[in-house]
Formats: structure tokens, C-alpha cells, sequence
């Protein structure tokens, strides 16, 4: 009696460490175990190739991926001064944290106008993005989220548009300077679904550029945007090393009754999401 007392005394102490170890760490996490977590990758991986366009197979491939490439970020975080003053303050990124209305109103050339006029021209908002899930340590989960929620800063400040060419432009280039796994598997396959024109011109032209000019900048995710809306947007790349691109193919220029249209129903939508409690 006394054996089977203990072996039942054990099963419970196994069970209350597995539930203990599976609590949430943070609003939305969803702890797994490892296979879990090989599970979810493999899967994300087939339907984030499958179809790209499924925003949380890719958050999903990216968090299950990550490995040591977050622990390295946070070391180059609290290097940095800026670094730390990011991750202390936490800041996030989404239509009820960012002004619109005074990022419109600042003088032509800073980094805050030239973001407002980017979204703008691009017809996107910041509030496109996935939480973190997947990924257990609170504080790394953060990091993820940071790189995920300023993906749009490095489009602006590379002066890319949205379209596939920059987009894959844009993995090699984050690859180069955050070291994140899924920048790689979308930069390896991603061209896929390029024609061969368009292939050719990616290798050619723009993966040599992202590849020196990520390498090269200084780590982006130390960079705490919030407070370099004022600064000259040219001054602020010049900071950062980091070097136009070759010309990029936007698309047909608004014309100013839709591009004032755009701009009343970005405001609009910035003005309706910071009155959402």
C-alpha cells in the first residue's frame, strides 16, 4: 500500500509540474511541448508556402522557428541604450498608439510624414498584424512582436512599396540584420512565385543590395521609432546606414481626389480605433 501510495503521490507531482509549466505566460500564449511546437512548424510551413497570404501560418512558422535568433536580438538590445529603453517601455504599434492626425501635420521630410504618406500611398494600417502565441518567455515574445509590428518602418525607410519583388527584397534584407529564420525560408521560396523576368531582377538587383545594406545597418530592433518621428527622414537613414535600394515599381499614382480620399479614411479609421475603449 505504502509503494502504490508514493507511485500516486509521484503521477500527481508529474502532472501538477506539466499544468504548471503550461500556464499562460501572458495574455494570448499558448505553451507547447516540443513536438508540439515541430508540429505547428511543419504545418505553418506547408500553408504559409501554400498560400502566403495566411498571416497567421506565417506568424505561426515565424514564433515555432525563431530558436536562439530571439535570445541573440535581446543581447543586442540591452547593449544598446536605445535597446533597453525599448524593452523597458514596451511600446506597440497599431492605429490607437500612433497619432495619424499629428503624424500628417509634421514638416515634410521627417521619418512621421514620410511614414503617414507610405501607409497612405500604400493603402495599409498597422493594425495588420498577428500577436505572438507561440513563444513562452514573456519578454521574448515582446522582441517578436516589435520586429513584427515596425515591419511597415523598414518599408518606409527603405522606401519600398508593397508588392511581392519588395516584400522579398525586404526578407533578405531583415534576414541580414535580425537573423530570423523565416526571413530565410520566405527569401528561399518566395521568389517561386515570381515569373522568370521578375526572378532575374530580384537576384540581380535587389538581393545584393539587401544582403550588404541589412548586414551593414545597425540592428534595426533597437531603433525606438515613436521617438524619431521629428527627425529628418534622410538624417535618420544616414544613422542607420542603410542605403537606397534600386528604384522600386510602385504602382500607378493616386490621383488627388483619391489620394485626399485615402487620406480622410486613414485618419478616420486612426480617429475611430482611439476612441475604441
Amino acid at each position: 500500500m505504502s509503494f502504490l501510495r508514493n507511485r500516486n503521490l509521484q503521477c500527481l507531482h508529474l502532472a501538477s509540474k506539466r499544468y504548471l509549466t503550461t500556464q499562460p505566460s501572458y495574455d494570448g500564449h499558448i505553451p507547447l511541448n516540443w513536438f508540439e511546437n515541430a508540429f505547428l512548424a511543419v504545418g505553418s510551413a506547408v500553408m504559409s508556402l501554400a498560400d502566403p497570404r495566411r498571416g497567421d501560418m506565417v506568424a505561426a512558422l515565424g514564433e515555432t522557428t525563431a530558436g536562439p535568433a530571439l535570445p541573440k536580438l535581446r543581447e543586442k538590445m540591452l547593449a544598446s541604450a536605445e535597446g533597453r529603453q525599448v524593452l523597458k517601455a514596451r511600446p506597440r504599434v497599431n492605429s490607437k498608439t500612433v497619432d495619424m492626425v499629428a503624424l500628417s501635420k509634421l514638416p515634410a521630410g521627417t521619418f512621421g510624414q514620410s511614414y503617414f504618406n507610405w501607409l497612405e500611398r500604400c493603402g495599409v494600417t498597422p493594425d495588420t498584424r498577428e500577436p505572438v502565441r507561440y513563444i513562452d518567455d514573456p519578454e521574448l515574445a515582446y522582441i517578436m512582436q516589435r520586429y513584427r509590428e515596425c515591419h511597415d518602418f523598414y518599408h518606409c525607410i527603405c522606401s519600398l512599396p508593397v508588392n511581392v519583388e519588395s516584400e522579398l527584397a525586404l526578407k533578405y534584407f531583415e534576414f541580414a540584420n535580425f537573423g530570423l529564420p523565416v526571413a530565410a525560408i520566405s527569401a528561399i521560396f518566395g521568389p517561386l512565385r515570381l515569373d522568370s523576368a521578375k526572378r532575374s531582377r530580384l537576384f540581380r538587383e535587389y538581393v545584393p543590395w539587401a544582403l550588404k545594406t541589412g548586414g551593414n545597418a545597425e540592428p534595426l530592433i533597437n531603433v525606438f521609432w515613436e521617438r524619431r518621428w521629428e527627425q529628418n527622414v534622410e538624417e535618420l537613414k544616414k544613422e542607420l546606414r542603410i542605403e537606397d535600394p534600386p528604384p522600386a515599381r510602385w504602382g500607378k499614382p493616386l490621383s488627388e481626389a483619391a489620394r485626399e480620399k485615402r487620406r480622410r479614411e486613414l485618419l478616420q479609421q486612426a480617429s475611430t480605433s482611439s476612441e475604441t475603449p
